[in-house]
C-alpha cells in the first residue's frame, strides 16, 4: 500500500485521527536528550511522532481486521463490529449443531452392541472425530468469507485426510492379519510396516496438494530428479541399504543368533538398514555395514537345535587307550551343559612323535554357545585331574640325552 492510500493521509481533517491523545512529561522538551550519543539525538517532537505512527498503524489494522475498507469515509465501529458479532454468533450456532450432533452420533455408537473395546468400534469413533472436526473448519471457512474454491479444496482435501489417516491407522492390524501366515520375522515386518507408512504419507501429500491447484506430475519429476542426484552422492548408504533390505528378507540370521562374521564372533543384537550390531563375550559391540555383511563369509552357530564342538586330548605312549577313552567321556558326560544324545565320543586322532592324539566330540544346545571358551578350559582342567589321579600321564616334548658306558680297555691290534 503506497503512503499516500494510507487514511491518515488521504483524511488529514476527519476524526479519524482524533484518538490519539498525548500528555508528554516535562523532560520531553524540543531540546535534544541528555547524554544521548550524536547518532542517537531525538526531540520530543521526533518521539512523538514515533509512537503516534505506532497507535495509528495498529488502529487501522485493527480496523481492516474486523471488515473495515479504506475506502471509508470515517471508521464506523458500531457497523463492522456488529458484523463481527453477528459472524461470532452464526459460528457458534454452527458449531454448537455440529456439537449435538457429533454428541448424538457418539452416545449412539456407545451403545451398539458388541465388544467396547473391538477394533471395527474404534475405526467409527475415529472416523467421527475426524469428520466432525473437518466440518467445523468448514464451518468457520464459509463464515469469514473465505473464496468458494479454497472452501471447496478444503473439503476434498479433509476427506482426503480422514482417508488416508484411517488408512495408515489400520496399517499394523491389517499387516498381522496379512503376514501371521508367512512367517515373518519382527525386522522384516517392521520394515515392510515403515516402507508403507511412507508410501501413505506420500500420496496424502499429493493428494492434499491436487486439490489446491498444485501439478503433482511436476513436483514427481523434481523429486525424482532430485533423487537421482542424491543416490549418485550417497552410493555407500543405498549399497548398505539394499543390502539390509537383502539380509532382513533372507534372514540367514536373526537377531540373538550367535554369529562369526570376519572373523568376529558374537551375537547379533541389531539387524538395521544400514548396519549390522553384534555383541562379543568381552561385552563389545562390533558395528558391520550391511554391504560388508552381505559379502562376508557369515557363520551362524545357533541356526540349529545342536551344535557340536570338539578338544584335543593327549596321553602318552605307554598309556591304555581305552583306559583312558573310559575316563575322558566319562568327565565330558559330567558336564552339565554336555547333552547327553547325541552322546559324546573320544576316538584317536593321530599318534605322533610325543604321543596319542584323541579328538573329543560333544553337543550342546545354542544358548550355551556364548559360554562356550569358559566350558572348553574347564572340561580341560578335570580331563587332566582326572588322567592324574588314573596314572595316566600326559606327555609333552622333551629330550633325553643317552651317554654311552664307559669301555674297557682294549689291546692295540700291533701289541
Amino acid at each position: 500500500m503506497a503512503v499516500n492510500d494510507h487514511p491518515s493521509m488521504r483524511y488529514p481533517n476527519t476524526h479519524l485521527f482524533e484518538p490519539v491523545s498525548v500528555t508528554y512529561p516535562s523532560i520531553l522538551t524540543a531540546t535534544p536528550i541528555l547524554n544521548a550519543s550524536p547518532f542517537q539525538v531525538l526531540t520530543a517532537r521526533e518521539v512523538t511522532r514515533f509512537f503516534r505512527d505506532i497507535y495509528n498503524d495498529l488502529y487501522y489494522d485493527f480496523y481492516l481486521a474486523i471488515g473495515g475498507s479504506l475506502e471509508d469515509e470515517a471508521i464506523n465501529w458500531s457497523l463492522h463490529l456488529s458484523k463481527l458479532a453477528s459472524t461470532g454468533i452464526k459460528i457458534l450456532i454452527l458449531l454448537g449443531g455440529l456439537g449435538i450432533v457429533y454428541w448424538l452420533a457418539s452416545y449412539l455408537l456407545k451403545h451398539l452392541p458388541g465388544r467396547k473395546d473391538g477394533k471395527f468400534r474404534q475405526v467409527l469413533r475415529l472416523t467421527l472425530r475426524l469428520s466432525w472436526l473437518f466440518a467445523s473448519v468448514l464451518v468457520v471457512m464459509s463464515q469469514l468469507n473465505f473464496e468458494t474454491n479454497t472452501v471447496k479444496a478444503t473439503a476434498k482435501a479433509g476427506m482426503w485426510s480422514v482417508l488416508f489417516y484411517l488408512a495408515w491407522y489400520n496399517l499394523g492390524y491389517l499387516m498381522e492379519k496379512t503376514l501371521k501366515n508367512y512367517g515373518l520375522n519382527a525386522s522384516i515386518e517392521q520394515l515392510l510396516f515403515n516402507l508403507m507408512s511412507m508410501l501413505i504419507i506420500i500420496m496424502w501429500i499429493a493428494s492434499v496438494m491436487s486439490q489446491f491447484g498444485f501439478d503433482i506430475v511436476s513436483v514427481v519429476a523434481g523429486l525424482g530428479i532430485a533423487g537421482i542426484a542424491v543416490g549418485f552422492a550417497a552410493q555407500a548408504t543405498l549399497a548398505n541399504f539394499i543390502s539390509g533390505i537383502t539380509i532382513l528378507i533372507e534372514q540367514s540370521f536373526q537377531v540373538g543368533d550367535w554369529v562369526s562374521i570376519n572373523g568376529k564372533e558374537g551375537k547379533v543384537v541389531q539387524i538395521a538398514l544400514r548396519t549390522t550390531q553384534v555383541l562379543t563375550r568381552d561385552n563389545i559391540t562390533v558395528i558391520f555395514p550391511n554391504s560388508t555383511v552381505a559379502s562376508a563369509e557369515v557363520i551362524n552357530l545357533t541356526s540349529k537345535n545342536l551344535i557340536r564342538f570338539d578338544i584335543e586330548v593327549r596321553i602318552s605312549l605307554e598309556s591304555d587307550i581305552e583306559t583312558a577313552r573310559e575316563i575322558i567321556v566319562a568327565v565330558v558326560k559330567d558336564t552339565k551343559e554336555v547333552l547327553e544324545r547325541p552322546a559324546p565320543t573320544a576316538t584317536v586322532d593321530k599318534i605322533g612323535d610325543f604321543g596319542v592324539f584323541f579328538i573329543v566330540r560333544f553337543w550342546v544346545s545354542p544358548p550355551h554357545v556364548a559360554r562356550m571358551p569358559f566350558i572348553k578350559e574347564l572340561m580341560r582342567e578335570h580331563i587332566k585331574a582326572a588322567l592324574d589321579n588314573a596314572g595316566i600321564k600326559t606327555p609333552y616334548p622333551h629330550m633325553q640325552i643317552l651317554a654311552n658306558p664307559a669301555n674297557p680297555k682294549t689291546t692295540s691290534p700291533n701289541s
